[in-house]
């Protein structure tokens, strides 16, 4: 059914708790495919004994390099990027493919809803590997209902293999990996997607262990704010920040109607346009 991609970076105990919730509680029968980032952890080992396909390399290539390392060995006709640091919650593919069936067609991209991330007690499961509390989650996780989401630009995220393939999966300058969900929204955007949604009936459990993200502190000049290297490459890339093409062309955080539309050119659009291109030119001038 889905090709789901793993990268992961010495993280085996959150990586088995992974692939136990994909196998366990799938609807649908997966092609798992993990790439390992080094390994001093037994990852590769543990991968063999469970049948699970990878790729290796020896050094950290990062989020983006990785996953397109994997990518080509994809079978099936959807690729599903996931973190290493995720529980699915029982059907959580089933629900998604029902929305790909609806859509009916390929231009889109669908992401699952952190059930975590609301802040309700009874999804409170525990904060890491030692602390989940599976059984509670499993009791749980279906009493407590979520809306469908606009603009989603996070994992787990499902697209077409013939959309991913045609964008070149994720753009590898952003090293080790922020960043990279936005750019690869804005060039589906740019293939004529406007489907951005997160569906509220396809649950995972986000531990949130960071082991592959930009941790780089944001930079100022003046009182203006240039933002991350993730922030830098995009802006420098695009012309607009990171934030403008969230809140204008994806419109995140809003609950779903329907698919988006062009942004609407009023006058907020035109004042933050005008200061993404002030930034620009800020990195241009200290040539950050």
């Amino acid at each position: 059914m889905f090709s789901v991609i793993i990268p992961t970076l010495n993280n085996l105990d959150y990586l088995k708790i992974c692939i136990s919730s994909l196998k366990k509680n799938s609807y649908y029968n997966h092609q798992i495919l993990v790439h390992i980032n080094v390994d001093s952890d037994g990852t590769r080992k543990y991968l063999e004994s469970e049948n699970i396909e990878y790729t290796h390399s020896n050094e950290n290539l990062g989020l983006c390099k990785a996953v397109n390392l994997a990518s080509k060995k994809a079978k099936h006709s959807f690729i599903m990027y996931s973190h290493d640091d995720f529980y699915f919650c029982p059907n959580w593919d089933k629900n998604i493919y029902s929305e790909i069936v609806k859509i009916g067609h390929n231009k889109f991209y669908l992401s699952s809803t952190h059930v975590n991330t609301f802040g309700f007690e009874s999804l409170n499961c525990g904060t890491d590997n030692t602390t989940f509390d599976e059984k509670k989650l499993l009791i749980n996780y279906q009493n407590e209902n979520f809306s469908d989401y606009q603009g989603s630009t996070w994992a787990p995220h499902i697209v077409h293999k013939d959309l991913w393939k045609k964008v070149n999966g994720f753009s590898e300058e952003f090293f080790p990996g922020a960043g990279s969900d936005p750019d690869f929204n804005l060039k589906l955007w740019n293939e004529g997607v406007r489907i951005f949604k997160t569906t509220g009936n396809s649950k995972v459990y986000h531990f949130e262990s960071k082991t592959l993200r930009d941790k780089k502190k944001f930079r100022y000049f003046g009182n203006i704010n240039i933002g991350s290297k993730s922030s830098k490459i995009f802006l420098r890339k695009w012309g607009i920040s990171i934030k403008f093409f969230k809140k204008y062309y994806l419109r995140s955080g809003s609950l779903y109607k329907t698919e988006l539309k062009n942004p609407t050119k009023n006058l907020s659009f035109l004042l933050e346009l005008f200061f993404c291109k002030i930034k620009l030119f800020y990195l241009k001038i200290f040539n950050q």
